[in-house]
């Protein structure tokens, strides 16, 4: 499994709201139906810090995520909310551990 975090910073905390809304909205339904695709997380960190994790089976999936990610910036017009190029960091997952569900 492979891993991409974007790490954006300066927004604006007026937009985070607008951003978070737009993400769960427009960008969670396109990565949800890339091929590979194991799970994505919004994280709002606060100070105007917004992250993402998503998980994919294969680099190339990951690399495609990315892709779809900078296309939805443009197609949604959030330049101006994203002030800076995320922080990006990709790699394979090397060690994991998920809590098993339960069931009463």
């Amino acid at each position: 499994m492979f891993a991409t975090i974007r790490r954006y910073d300066a927004i604006d905390q007026e937009h985070v709201a607008e951003l978070i809304k737009k993400a769960d909205e427009t960008l969670l339904p396109s990565l949800s139906e890339l091929p590979g695709f194991n799970g994505y997380y919004l994280i709002e960190a606060g100070n105007g810090i917004v992250s993402s994790i998503g998980f994919f089976d294969t680099a190339e999936h990951a690399d495609e995520s990315a892709r779809v990610a900078s296309t939805w910036v443009r197609e949604q017009k959030l330049e101006n909310m994203l002030p800076n190029a995320p922080k990006i960091t990709t790699g394979e997952v090397v060690v994991q551990k998920t809590a098993e569900l339960v069931q009463a």
